[in-house]
C-alpha cells in the first residue's frame, strides 16, 4: 500500500504503536466488564424479581443480542467513517446503556438496556481490535490482537471482585452505574492517546488524510509525504464492503470464520455466563458462585497472552486447534466436581484459561484474512455472527435447566461444542495456508 505501511510491519515497534494497543486493551478491559456484568449479578436480580431459568438466560442474552447487532451494523462504519470516531460514539452508546440500566424497574426494561449496552460494545470490539492489528509489526501482531482478549478478561476478572464488593454493599443496580460511570471516562482517554488507523487514512483518504498520515510518519521517525500514494483500485461491483466478503477470492475464509466465531462464542458465553449461577445451584454460596466465575477470567487473562506467545512461534491453527480441544476435556473433568469449593476454582481457572485463548486466536486470525477497506467490516460480521452462538447458548441452557438438567451436565454437552470446531479448523483450514497469512493490502 505504500513504505507507510511497510514500516510498521517490518520494522521494530514504536513507543506510540505499543500506547494504541494499550488504549485497546484498556477499551476490551471495559467491555469485558460491561459484557459479564449480567453474569455476576445474575443471582441477586433473579432474586428481586423471581426469574425463572428461561428470563434469566433472556437478560444474558439481551446485551449478546445488542453486542451482535452493533458488530453487524456499526462496525462496517468503521470503514467509512474511521476506526476512531466509531469507538468514540459507540463508547457513548454503551455508556447510557450501563447508567439507565441501574435504573431499571423491570427484567424486560433491563433487557432492552442490555441490548442498547451491546450495541456500542459490538461496535468497539470490532474497531479497537483492527487497530491493535493494524498498528502491530507482522512478528508481534498476533500477540498484540491475543492481548484484546487479555484485556476482556482483565476486565472481567477486576469488574467481578469490583462487583462482589459492590453487591455487599450497595446492591446490583449499583455494579451497573459504576460500569456506566466508567465506560465514560475511557471517552478521554481514547481522545488523547488513540490514533486514526494508517491504514484508514492511506486506504480511504477522507479529509485532511495527508496532515493526519504525515504526523503518523514523525511518529513513525519517517519523513513527511508530500503527497498520498494513489488509493487502491476497487474491482467493478464490490464497492459494498459487506458483499465483497463473498467475493470468490475471501468466500471460503469468510464462510469458515463465520463457523468457527459461532461454534466458539456458543460454549464461550454459556461458560462466563452460567457459571456463577449454576455453581451456586450446586451448592455453593452467591459470593462463592461469583468468585468461580472471575476465577474464568483470571485463567483467560494467561490464555489469551500464552496463546499469542506460541502464535509466534507455532502454526496458528495447530495452537488454536489445541486450545479447543483441551477445553474440551477441561469442561468434562468439570462435570465430576460436585459442589467442591477448592474443585471448582482449580478448574474454573483452567477453563478460563483455555476457553478464553480459543476466543483470542479467532480475534488474531480473522483480520489477515481482509483488506484495509474491508477490514473492519470483516472482522465486525464474523464477530456478529459468533454472537449468534453467543446469543442462543445462555438461552439453550436456561431451557435446559427448566427441563430437567443437573447445572454440571451442562458441561459435558458443550464440550463437545470445541471438539468440532477444532476438527472444522484442522480440516477446513490446513496449516500451510495459514503460514503464509499477512495482512491483505487491497
Amino acid at each position: 500500500m505504500s513504505d507507510l505501511r511497510q514500516i510498521v510491519d517490518q520494522e521494530p515497534m514504536r513507543g506510540f504503536q505499543w500506547v494504541a494497543i494499550a488504549v485497546c486493551v484498556v477499551l476490551n478491559m471495559i467491555d469485558g466488564f460491561d459484557v459479564l456484568v449480567m453474569a455476576f449479578t445474575a443471582s441477586s436480580v433473579t432474586s428481586e424479581w423471581s426469574l425463572s431459568g428461561a428470563e434469566l438466560g433472556m437478560l444474558l442474552s439481551a446485551g449478546l443480542l445488542g453486542m451482535a447487532l452493533g458488530s453487524l451494523l456499526l462496525a462496517p462504519w468503521a470503514d467509512r467513517i474511521g476506526r476512531r470516531p466509531l469507538i468514540l460514539l459507540c463508547l457513548v452508546l454503551s455508556g447510557t446503556g450501563m447508567v439507565l440500566s441501574s435504573l431499571s424497574q423491570s427484567p424486560m426494561q433491563l433487557a432492552l438496556l442490555r441490548g442498547l449496552t451491546g450495541l456500542g460494545i459490538g461496535g468497539i470490539l470490532a474497531s479497537s481490535n483492527v487497530i491493535a492489528s493494524e498498528y502491530a509489526n507482522a512478528r508481534w501482531r498476533g500477540l498484540a490482537v491475543s492481548l484484546q482478549s487479555t484485556g476482556y478478561a482483565l476486565g472481567a476478572t477486576l469488574g467481578g471482585l469490583l462487583a462482589v464488593w459492590l453487591l455487599s454493599h450497595w446492591g446490583w443496580r449499583s455494579v451497573f452505574l459504576t460500569g456506566g460511570l466508567i465506560t465514560f471516562a475511557a471517552i478521554g482517554l481514547v481522545l488523547l492517546w488513540l490514533p486514526e488507523s494508517l491504514d484508514f487514512l492511506l486506504s480511504k483518504q477522507p479529509r485532511n488524510a495527508l496532515q493526519r498520515v504525515n504526523d503518523l510518519a514523525v511518529r513513525l521517525q519517517q519523513p513527511r509525504l508530500s503527497a498520498l500514494p494513489v488509493r487502491p483500485v476497487q474491482v467493478a461491483g464490490s464497492s459494498n464492503p459487506v458483499l465483497r466478503l463473498f467475493e470468490p477470492t475471501l468466500l471460503r475464509s469468510t464462510l469458515l470464520i463465520w463457523l468457527l466465531f459461532f461454534l466458539v462464542m456458543f460454549g464461550f458465553y454459556f461458560i462466563m455466563s452460567w457459571t456463577p449461577k449454576l455453581l451456586t445451584s450446586s451448592g455453593l454460596s452467591v459470593q462463592q458462585g461469583v468468585t468461580g466465575g472471575v476465577l474464568l477470567s483470571v485463567g483467560g487473562i494467561f490464555g489469551a497472552t500464552l496463546l499469542g506467545l506460541l502464535s509466534a512461534r507455532f502454526a496458528l491453527p495447530r495452537v488454536l486447534a489445541a486450545f479447543m480441544l483441551i477445553t474440551a476435556v477441561m469442561l468434562l473433568v468439570f462435570t465430576t466436581i460436585g459442589s467442591s469449593y477448592l474443585a471448582a476454582l482449580g478448574m474454573g481457572l483452567l477453563i478460563g484459561l483455555f476457553s478464553n485463548g480459543c476466543v483470542a486466536g479467532l480475534y488474531a486470525l480473522s483480520p489477515l484474512l481482509y483488506g484495509a477497506s474491508i477490514r473492519a467490516t470483516g472482522v465486525g460480521w464474523a464477530i456478529g455472527i459468533g454472537r449468534g452462538g453467543a446469543i442462543l447458548s445462555p438461552t439453550v441452557a436456561g431451557l435446559m435447566l427448566d427441563g430437567g438438567w443437573q447445572p454440571l451436565e451442562l458441561y459435558g454437552w458443550f464440550a463437545l461444542v470445541f471438539v468440532a470446531a477444532a476438527l472444522l479448523l484442522l480440516v477446513l483450514l490446513p496449516v500451510r495456508r495459514i503460514t503464509n497469512l499477512t495482512p491483505a493490502q487491497a
